[in-house]
């Protein structure tokens, strides 16, 4: 029997040197490489090849990376006739799901991610801050506790146990503390480079809401869970609405999981590089989870089918 598939697609933190060594090949991602370098000022094929982690830990190289990968590995995906009955994407991905959506060109999303990019460098700059993972603790238990620590807060709801905040360096630091005194398993810091889904990210916010609003929206052809509002949408501007709260806002994956689920879907192709939101999606009870790169295309087309 056919499976009832989606997409999901991977944000910052699952870029890794090398990359773009497995994408499957076609004219269109060297050309859509070359804007991406041109559009960046990185050299985006040396840092994907050689690093080192820090360069690719900049935003400004890491999104258009991580949107080239993911769009790529949908293209060979739905080329060889594994159609997805909806999208998500975390953070960063959410803009690669809009673009296989057809909401916007693959083009005009590439430009809309390199200025996103700079945007959340430039904020990041102003107000420097980092990002933490906790482990083994319910989010609404991390948020009630973090709710009198300046200058902190959640980021990232990714999956039962596993939380993600967002804040000053300060605030994190504070916040870990406080979170391992009352039982949390471990607080894991992340290669960011920056307090990203958090307020102090406004400044980046209201410049991409209004960059927004000279970009042609379509209606999606392909529904799409956001972040912000974890619900299947088509509608092109409640789209655009959603993808400017994302930036300062939590992303809310377990929610998207439990929507995803509630569409009937059964299994999930993770559809970039590496296996992060595959490991997360399998510990949420009856849906099923596969990457696209450790699987290979070939094995995604006789699952699904």
């Amino acid at each position: 029997m056919p499976r009832s598939v989606a997409f999901v697609f991977p944000g910052q933190g699952s870029q890794r040197v090398g990359m773009l060594d497995s994408l499957p090949s076609g004219d269109d991602t060297s050309r859509l490489l070359d804007a991406a370098e041109a559009l960046s000022g990185f050299d985006l094929r040396r840092i994907a090849a050689e690093g080192p982690d820090t360069a690719l830990a900049d935003t400004r190289a890491a999104q258009p990376l991580l949107y080239l990968a993911g769009w790529s590995w949908a293209r060979a995906l739905t080329e060889h006739g594994v159609a997805p009955v909806a999208l998500a994407g975390h953070s960063l991905g959410e803009l690669v799901a809009l673009a296989v959506a057809g909401v916007y060109s693959v083009e005009a999303g590439l430009e809309l991610v390199c200025e996103r990019g700079r945007l959340m460098a430039l904020a990041a700059e102003h107000t420097p801050g980092t990002m933490a993972a906790v482990l083994g603790m319910d989010a609404d238990e991390i948020g009630d506790l973090i709710a009198g620590i300046n200058g902190v807060w959640v980021a990232n709801d990714n999956c039962p146990g596993q939380t993600v905040i967002s804040g000053t360096h300060s605030g994190v630091e504070s916040a870990t503390a406080a979170l391992l005194g009352a039982g949390a398993r471990k607080v894991v810091p992340l290669a960011v480079a920056g307090p990203f889904h958090s307020p102090l990210m406004a400044p980046a916010a209201d410049a991409f809401g209004m960059l927004l609003t000279g970009v042609d929206f379509t209606d999606a052809a392909i529904p799409v869970v956001q972040n912000t509002v974890p619900e299947p949408a088509t509608d092109a501007e409640t789209l655009r609405e959603r993808l400017v709260a994302q930036i300062v806002s939590p992303v809310r994956w377990t929610e998207t999981l439990g929507s995803l689920k509630s569409m009937g879907v059964d299994l999930l192709v993770e559809t970039g590089p590496g296996a992060v939101l595959t490991g997360l999606a399998r510990r949420v009870e009856g849906i099923d989870a596969v990457s696209a790169e450790t699987a290979g295309v070939a094995h995604i087309v006789e699952v699904t089918a």
